[in-house]
């Protein structure tokens, strides 16, 4: 019997990783573990640089989810710095932070993780995928490429580039927006709305109810979550204020640059990914499914859990109805694409109200900086989490410390849990095919998990293990450094 399963590479997710199940005896789970064996070393590198580069080096963590980086670290910048930027520069940070949402929203659902419920978690892996949708449903597949290459033509009219930006500066945003630019995003914008507005309707439609039982089942797990909100309640990408929700529902917000205070870091010897937890609670850090200690979630749905409200009408009405269908907090791990949804029609809405605020063309983009020795946090809300960059700097402006919390590493643990609870669920006396192994995977695209941001080693160390096999592949030695 088998006693370990692998599922390696894990598909359809951003970074690599791979899921090793052990089986007891009787060949039920024993235990799961999540493998990310990557790892990304801006944290150290960009120590000795002048803090005002950051904003243009941390875009290459990640090619997918450049802005967030960007933004995060432009606005830990304006921290360092000591500066108010200019309501023109927020605004033209903030619709370039929406257009971005909108790119990724739709790049996860019917690029990556659509493809499980449109084609069927049991269907072949080789039409399980984005072609297998666009060749089942070509009128969709179509309208799908066109979005995002809409929302990446905005990214250059604003900003002048879409992948790894440089347009947001320590003060504020390097260039103003010209009115001949905002009448040719506008018809743009209003495009990817009507398509957020069907993609609701059709998950709405054709998805919730068919695998509404999966729903229920699949990988859930009851943590705490994690999110940003303004003072009201209001569900905010951009700024305001963390929301720690508890389990329970009760919440404490405070402000991002107190965030040691309220989460801690730990670490695991099999990942290079973080672990952080909630150590605000007083209870530790522990991932047992039955009795987790200081576990909480971010990106979609927590986002949707620790709000009151969103600021944007047809979103908001989709809100009401997710929060009554499901309550507050939602737990549903595959909850996570029914909200990653509503924030995609949240973000077509709120870019439009951008480009009609007379602001947003204004001439005063930015403000003059200075350095000194400072300590900035920068923290946004990247499609896949809290994002949170903390920098120091001395005197001259040469950044002397960094650290960064991203989007996945908050959700690193409960990515771990619910594949734990989808493999135990699943995986009775040895018994599993592909359909099943899929599921397991599923656990983990819920998330949406951008594995080359998230892989960032807490204390500078490398943990390696070689191993080293002759010609006829049987084991020759095993070297390891941790």
């Amino acid at each position: 019997m088998t006693k370990t399963i692998t599922i390696s590479p894990v598909t359809r997710i951003e970074g690599h990783a791979k899921v090793t199940i052990q089986l007891d005896d009787a060949g039920n789970v024993a235990d799961t573990q999540v493998n990310v064996v990557e790892l990304r070393g801006f944290e150290k590198f960009c120590i000795g640089r002048p803090v005002e580069e950051l904003p243009r080096i941390v875009t290459s963590i990640c090619g997918v989810c450049p802005w967030s980086h960007h933004l995060a670290s432009a606005k830990a910048n304006d921290a360092v710095f000591g500066v108010q930027i200019p309501p023109t520069g927020r605004k033209l940070r903030e619709l370039c932070n929406a257009i971005a949402y909108m790119e990724e929203h739709i790049l996860h659902f019917f690029f990556l993780a659509g493809a499980d419920f449109v084609m069927g978690p049991d269907a072949d892996y080789a039409v399980r995928n984005v072609i297998g949708i666009a060749q089942a449903h070509p009128e969709i597949g179509k309208r799908v490429v066109r979005c995002r290459h809409l929302g990446a033509q905005m990214l250059n009219i604003v900003s002048g580039k879409s992948i790894h930006p440089v347009t947001a500066v320590p003060g504020g945003f390097s260039k103003p927006l010209r009115e001949d630019e905002r009448q040719r995003l506008l018809p743009m914008a209003g495009e990817l709305l009507e398509f957020a507005k069907f993609a609701m309707t059709f998950a709405k439609d054709n998805i919730v109810p068919k695998y509404l039982d999966a729903i229920k089942s699949l990988a859930v797990i009851k943590t705490g979550f994690l999110g940003t909100v303004t003072s009201d309640g209001t569900l905010n990408l951009y700024d305001g204020k963390l929301r720690l929700m508890k389990p329970d529902g009760s919440y404490t917000d405070f402000a991002s640059e107190q965030y040691t205070d309220y989460i801690g870091e730990n670490v695991r010897p099999w990942s290079y990914l973080k672990f952080p937890f909630a150590k605000a609670w007083g209870e530790g850090f522990d991932m047992d499914l039955a009795a987790p200690k200081g576990i909480y979630r971010t990106n979609t749905l927590a986002r949707l859990n620790v709000c009151d409200r969103l600021a944007t009408p047809l979103a908001q009405a989709e809100f009401v109805e997710f929060r009554k269908a499901f309550g507050r907090p939602a737990q549903l791990t595959l909850l996570y694409h029914y909200a990653r949804l509503i924030e995609l029609l949240y973000n077509a809405e709120l870019a439009l109200q951008l480009l009609n605020d007379p602001e947003i063309t204004g001439k005063e983009t930015r403000v003059k900086v200075k350095p000194r020795a400072a300590r900035g946090v920068g923290c946004v809300e990247a499609p896949r989490g809290t994002l949170i960059h903390d920098y120091e700097t001395d005197d001259q402006g040469l950044v002397t410390n960094v650290n960064l919390i991203v989007g996945t590493t908050h959700n690193n643990a409960p990515i771990n849990m619910s594949v734990k609870q989808a493999a135990m669920s699943l995986i009775k006396n040895g018994r599993y095919d592909q359909g099943i192994l899929n599921r397991v995977e599923m656990a983990i695209r819920a998330y949406d998990p951008c594995l080359s941001c998230a892989t960032h080693a807490l204390d500078g160390s490398l943990p390696v293990k070689i191993t080293i096999l002759n010609r006829k592949g049987a084991v020759q030695n095993v070297l390891v450094n941790a």
